[in-house]
């Protein structure tokens, strides 16, 4: 599970056996069928509906996932019967080390830059994150953590008119 900067919860799981030597057996159930190393993450749902999973602040703070541990199926939903055998907290960074972020507003308009480790010509992104209010950097931020150039644009409000700043243009 996880809790968003805004106190919205998020529920993943997935139902394994293993046999006598750790393995992993066949799919059981949950929220994804197989064995995906990421799973538990890429298949996080909202307890509300309609809600997103956002990062605002991906610079100076971690998504912070519980993983939980529990024998046979004493799951109903996400909600368990039973006390996990294992419970830990899981930090998730939405940047590696070394990653620059370089905010720049001028005009009506806000990007967030962000430049992978290293020297040398990266492959760019422009990410233009529509239809939420302020500077959404997140996927920018993934980005440059595997080697590309992102900028993140604001699609309006953050001191941005209310429509938005391209449509003055026309």
């Amino acid at each position: 599970s996880l809790e968003d900067e805004n106190g919205n919860l998020f529920h993943s799981q997935a139902n394994y056996r293993a046999n006598e030597v750790g393995e992993q057996a066949p799919f059981l159930g949950g929220y994804y069928v197989g064995v995906h190393t990421m799973g538990l993450l890429w298949s996080l749902k909202p307890e509300k509906i309609l809600i997103r999973l956002l990062k605002r602040d991906v610079m100076n703070s971690p998504l912070q996932v519980q993983l939980k541990l529990y024998d046979s199926d004493v799951m109903v939903s996400h909600v368990a019967i039973t006390t996990p055998n294992v419970s830990m907290i899981l930090e998730r960074w939405c940047v590696v080390p070394g990653v620059t972020w370089i905010l720049v507003k001028e005009g009506c308009l806000q990007v967030a830059c962000f430049l992978p480790p290293g020297e040398g010509c990266f492959p760019g992104v422009i990410d233009w994150f529509g239809g939420i209010d302020g500077l959404i950097e997140i996927q920018a931020s993934l980005l440059a953590s595997h080697g590309f150039g992102a900028m993140a644009l604001t699609y309006y409000k953050e001191d941005l008119p209310m429509k938005t700043c391209l449509s003055d243009r026309r």
